[in-house]
């Protein structure tokens, strides 16, 4: 007996035509990188990213991929109130009226939520602390007391800290337990309270560490108030689409194909770029993945590549294939920040913008219209966004993909070189170059070195 594969999620229709800005607005807008004191004033810098969002409308972009936002320890992913705006950034009419300018431009704005964990100076976490295994909020975490508390609670004294699961060995990051019926409230509560507010989707950081029957439950609350809310998962390895179907979400985000993007490109080994498309057509079966080239956890695009030529490689594919695309601020305009394993290692890649988009260097200009060149065929080629890759030629340093929609014509080739004198590559049915620099022969295109192209085919 057969049985069919199960039906494809498609999130909201108006994630077809998303093209993500993504931004860390600590970074971004210069913060301090640790807590305000108590009874500081607020500090407006919220306000200042309406002024880029006219920059994202630039680029061809249509949605802000928001990072966290609410009141934290440090850098926003230890959080102490989901319902209050970080101080260093603004108050909650900084972030209504950052929404409402969106809103009015057509920008969807997607914000951060971290439940898989909280800072240690989270209210709930505070109360254990103070109140011991008797705390109305102890059954938030994963907790273990000592023996004697263990076994009688009254025994507990002030002072007294117990063990408590924690996120990948962080001990200032607290994780939550997602079986509470506590927690599943609170996280859906939070999501829905923003999605009120103007908010048009969730990241959903660390999804990989949290069970996916507690996002079911959590998504489906949610989008009874909110149906055309987007829920993207941080997925890094794993079963992707297990986890968007199990989970109830919209995507995940697509690690596997923005590490064979960038490595493949360093080594001349396209074959680990084929492979990936072939997964990532498998994904397309099933939902459509959040696709990127850089975001604010990994070393900047421009800083891995050893070849600036090969920058527009990776946009191509970025921008050519199946995906919800993210650009990460500044990756336009080919900022450089390398990732370290240390103690703000993550500050390179996550730096300060100038007061404005015209206080931007020129130099990225070209990069900028790279980009934009990219987007406009995208944007004129709208089914893109489930388009499933093909390779139909692939060498070490050559590659050549058919990227196919559903419908009759709707089929590109992307081609692509790393190689030092001019090549010619097969390109059944290509009739016109529409980005790039080629020379379109009968079923075949000549590329100048480390040459590309979008074709019409």
């Amino acid at each position: 007996m057969s049985t069919s594969p199960p039906p494809r999620t498609d999130g909201p229709a108006w994630v077809a035509d998303a093209v993500l800005w993504h931004l860390y607005p600590l970074g971004a807008l210069d913060a301090e990188p640790t807590a305000l004191p108590d009874g500081a004033p607020v500090v407006h810098r919220l306000p200042a990213l309406t002024a880029w969002l006219d920059h994202l409308l630039a680029l061809g972009a249509n949605g802000l991929l928001l990072g966290p936002v609410f009141d934290s320890e440090t850098h926003g992913y230890d959080t102490v109130d989901h319902l209050r705006v970080d101080p260093r950034l603004g108050d909650g009419a900084d972030l209504d009226a950052l929404l409402a300018a969106a809103r009015g431009r057509g920008v969807a704005v997607l914000l951060d939520g971290v439940f898989n964990h909280v800072g240690r100076s989270h209210p709930a976490f505070r109360a254990v602390l103070d109140q011991g295994p008797t705390a109305p909020t102890a059954s938030w975490f994963r907790l273990r007391w000592p023996d004697d508390v263990a076994a009688d609670p009254a025994a507990w004294r002030p002072g007294v800290e117990p063990d408590y699961d924690d996120f990948e060995g962080h001990h200032h990051l607290v994780a939550l337990d997602h079986t509470s019926p506590q927690v599943v409230d609170h996280v859906a509560s939070v999501m829905t309270h923003w999605l009120d507010r103007g908010a048009a989707g969730w990241r959903l950081d660390a999804a990989y560490a949290v069970p996916t029957s507690f996002w079911a439950q959590v998504a489906d609350r949610v989008r009874a108030a909110h149906p055309e809310a987007y829920l993207l998962g941080e997925v890094i390895h794993g079963d992707y689409a297990g986890v968007v179907r199990d989970g109830h979400l919209d995507a995940v985000t697509q690690y596997e194909l923005w590490k064979a993007v960038w490595s493949s490109l360093v080594d001349g080994n396209l074959w680990e770029l084929s492979h990936a498309l072939g997964r990532h057509a498998t994904f397309l079966d099933a939902f459509t993945p959040q696709t990127f080239v850089g975001n604010h956890d990994v070393t900047r695009l421009a800083s891995r590549l050893d070849d600036d030529r090969h920058l527009a490689h990776a946009l191509v594919v970025l921008l050519g294939v199946g995906g919800t695309p993210s650009v990460y601020y500044g990756d336009e305009h080919a900022f450089r920040g390398v990732k370290e394993d240390r103690a703000g290692g993550d500050d390179a890649v996550r730096p300060a913008l100038p007061a404005s988009p015209d206080d931007l260097s020129p130099a990225g200009l070209p990069v900028m219209a790279l980009h934009q060149e990219l987007v406009g065929v995208r944007r004129r080629h709208r089914w893109l966004h489930t388009a499933r890759p093909e390779v139909l030629h692939v060498a070490d340093r050559q590659l050549v993909v058919a990227s196919t929609g559903t419908g009759a014509g709707e089929r590109l080739l992307l081609v692509l070189s790393l190689e030092d004198a001019p090549t010619t590559l097969p390109a059944p049915g290509a009739t016109a170059v529409l980005a790039g620099e080629a020379d379109v022969t009968a079923d075949a295109v000549v590329l100048p070195p480390h040459g590309w192209a979008v074709l019409a085919g």
